[in-house]
């Protein structure tokens, strides 16, 4: 399975051209500090949450989640906790 990012150590970058089915529910086997870099529109939703402004948050571990396409490229730092 393709990852719909490119990946740099704990970086990740969202190109603003993907496809928005590329951003499905998923989760996660550990918990993770998540952190965009720089200002962005992306959203990120959590499961029974409405979406949010992604600035920096931890996502616990076994949580659902997704993002949300904004109109530029996404940076973010992840972090396994």
């Amino acid at each position: 399975m393709e990852l719909p990012f490119k990946q740099y150590d704990n970086v990740r970058i969202f190109n603003q051209e993907i496809d928005e089915e590329e951003l499905v529910w998923h989760r996660d086997r550990e918990d993770r500090l998540v952190e965009a870099v720089g200002l962005t529109d992306w959203k990120i939703q959590l499961d029974n949450e409405l979406p949010r402004r992604l600035t920096k948050l931890i996502i616990p571990k076994d949580t659902y989640h997704r993002l949300l396409k904004g109109t530029s490229d996404l940076t973010v730092r992840v972090i396994k906790l």
